[in-house]
């Protein structure tokens, strides 16, 4: 991202962002409400158009030209606070459905059998192939938060998004699955960027902490890095910001 700007409403909310994403690295977005973080995630999903300013997949090109906005959309991912799953459906089905769209949306044709195996190798990674089966409502918070990883793994992407993946479920178990994360981006190779307001966790979990206030970057360094003094500058209020509601997906 290079002097990234955005308007909502016709308002800048995001001002001169620029950031480098490294490859295989896990980036966790701070911050307080309303300073810009959705709109950031949403702007790197393709979903919002900057104002100015540029944003360039390594590899794919720029997101303002159709082309490799198509593709940075393919090879993009997303994990949601609230799981976004279909109770009704089984969760191999839910996983399914992070593959919609390679397909006709009125095709009546099943999934094939090699997408049925993609799904379950995903629901394997996390420890659930022996529940593909069952509906997801009756799957416990911390399965579904698994289905809702697997759903975005199934994808093969190059960079996965969170907003707020762990938010849903008690501290003991979103600490459980944090850990188990990073071992599946590792393994994955996964350029992962997340919006956390558990500061322990983007602590413990990402490799780098960017704080963002009224739009802008307040601080961009290593996780370890991130003090006190840093999460009191980062947590200030800012009264003149109010961020707009997008979702991601």
């Amino acid at each position: 991202m290079d002097n990234l700007t955005v308007h909502r409403s016709g308002r800048p909310v995001l001002h001169d962002i620029s950031l480098h994403l490294p490859a295989g690295s896990i980036t966790a977005l701070v911050g307080p409400s309303g300073v810009g973080k959705t709109t950031l995630m949403s702007t790197l999903n393709g979903l919002l158009s900057p104002h100015g300013g540029t944003v360039v997949f390594d590899g794919i090109g720029r997101l303002d030209q159709p082309r490799p906005l198509r593709e940075a959309r393919r090879r993009t991912a997303t994990v949601f606070q609230d799981h976004a799953l279909i109770d009704r459906l089984p969760a191999i089905d839910n996983v399914l459905l992070g593959l919609a769209d390679t397909r006709h949306p009125l095709s009546p044709l099943p999934w094939s059998g090699a997408q049925r195996r993609r799904a379950a190798q995903a629901l394997d990674e996390v420890g659930l192939l022996d529940r593909a089966t069952a509906r997801a409502a009756q799957l416990s918070g911390g399965e579904r938060q698994r289905v809702g990883i697997a759903r975005a793994l199934v994808r093969r992407p190059a960079l996965l998004l969170g907003d707020e993946p762990f938010a849903s479920v008690d501290p003991a178990l979103a600490e459980r699955l944090a850990a188990e994360f990073r071992t599946l981006v590792a393994r994955n190779g996964l350029t992962v960027v997340l919006v956390l307001h558990q500061l322990s966790m983007a602590r413990s979990l990402a490799d780098r902490i960017v704080g963002l206030g009224g739009g802008r970057v307040v601080f961009d360094a290593p996780a370890q890095s991130f003090g006190a003094a840093d999460e009191s500058a980062v947590f200030r209020t800012f009264p003149d910001t109010k961020e707009i509601p997008c979702s991601v997906n």
